[in-house]
């Protein structure tokens, strides 16, 4: 009997993801503006991107964008420190660290490569001759970015998702922890200010006053807070008054800005160790100056267009606000006005079949299933955008409560 080829291990591995209802493809869409796509010809209205305020087609974005392509080219064409560093690059950073309220910024290409380097930076920072002196604390849920960094680095816990009596019981017991590797020691907590797939919120303020009682480091990923929260967009930790406990944020900028790429926000000496230490930033390509260039417009038009945020937020209530008391039991969704609404509905194939029922309706409504999420809690994650009508809004509800009704 022959061996199995690397053709035939990777056959099975997809057939068990079919099997399971895991499986995942591509389907190209064209998108027609903020909030409408195009798909195998028909059109449908998107509660699926991260669009929350509309920026991917705001005039001053685009052309901003034009303007930069004419200017410095459609592409970076090396690293940042090589040549791939402009004034375009300079003056995005610039914007976003006034916008954070940190001392500097850094860009990177993607959100995936700013959680990556940030916790690279930490690492070294930590080393105390040939060992490690950091230890990570990582809430369950955390975006798979900041998993993966921090297994690819060594020591770290994890503690169940927001659960503060298990971190601060880790903080309190790290002596007797035999994944601290010695003395003194650096803890780092990692979590995000709204999370991806449930839309609900780290208690930040609870975060603040434990923080008082043990000198860890906080990195905080605002990849869904920033934009919709804070006085400008600066984020959930800014919204509730405690942006000084964040030691570095993550921010990326294709949900509420509408562009591409990513940031890291935070004191300069910590973006001088990125720039020296992270190798996701010394070894990518830097972002193109488009995309720095949108950045920064997309920055003015949230200061400059309040009702933006305004108006998202205001449409998450009301959806919450009709799907909560639409089951019994209810749904539970979390007390928030995050625009990421999750319908949990269990098993994968239901997810699937909603979904198609939605598109049939002329819906773009994704399902989530394992293993970005855990088994036995797929569900269709709704996002919504100001750019949403109305009419809409009271198509989405209307589909959902038929839904809930026949469930």
């Amino acid at each position: 009997m022959r061996p199995d080829s690397f053709d035939d291990r990777l056959d099975r591995h997809l057939t068990d993801r079919q099997r399971d209802s895991q499986f995942r493809h591509r389907r190209v869409g064209r998108p027609l503006d903020a909030v409408h796509v195009e798909i195998d010809g028909a059109t449908y209205v998107n509660f699926a991107s991260n669009n929350y305020l509309g920026l991917t087609h705001h005039p001053r974005v685009v052309q901003a964008v034009q303007h930069a392509a004419e200017t410095f080219g459609v592409g970076a064409a090396a690293s940042p420190l090589i040549t791939g560093y402009t004034t375009a690059h300079a003056s995005a950073e610039a914007a976003l660290a006034k916008w954070k309220g940190t001392e500097a910024a850094v860009l990177l290409p993607s959100g995936y490569q700013a959680n990556q380097a940030a916790i690279e930076t930490i690492r070294r920072a930590g080393e105390k001759g040939r060992h490690s002196g950091t230890r990570f604390l990582v809430d369950k849920l955390a975006h798979a970015s900041l998993i993966d960094a921090v297994m690819s680095v060594g020591c770290f816990r994890i503690f169940n998702h927001n659960d503060l009596e298990k971190l601060e019981r880790l903080l309190a017991d790290a002596a007797d922890d035999a994944n601290v590797p010695h003395e003194p020691h650096i803890d780092v907590v990692v979590t995000e200010s709204i999370f991806s797939m449930d839309g609900d919120a780290a208690p930040l303020r609870e975060l603040a006053a434990l923080k008082k009682k043990y000198p860890f480091f906080l990195l905080l990923d605002e990849a869904h807070g920033s934009g919709v929260y804070g006085e400008h967009g600066a984020g959930y930790a800014a919204e509730i008054g405690v942006p000084d406990i964040v030691d570095a944020c993550v921010v990326t900028l294709s949900k509420a800005l509408g562009c591409a790429g990513a940031a890291i926000c935070a004191s300069k000496k910590f973006c001088d160790a990125v720039v020296n230490f992270g190798r996701a930033y010394i070894y990518s390509t830097a972002v193109p100056p488009t995309t720095a260039a949108a950045c920064e417009a997309a920055i003015g038009v949230m200061r400059d267009e309040p009702w933006r945020q305004q108006r998202v937020r205001a449409l998450a209530r009301r959806v919450r606000a009709t799907l909560n008391p639409a089951r019994n039991p209810p749904l539970n969704l979390a007390p928030s006005d995050s625009p990421i609404i999750p319908v949990v509905l269990g098993s994968e194939n239901a997810a699937i079949a909603a979904a198609e029922t939605f598109r049939g309706a002329g819906l773009l409504v994704l399902p989530i299933r394992p293993p970005t999420v855990p088994r036995g809690t797929s569900r269709l994650r709704i996002t919504l955008s100001c750019e949403h009508a109305d009419a809409e809004i009271d198509q989405l509800v209307a589909a959902l409560l038929k839904l809930l009704a026949i469930r």
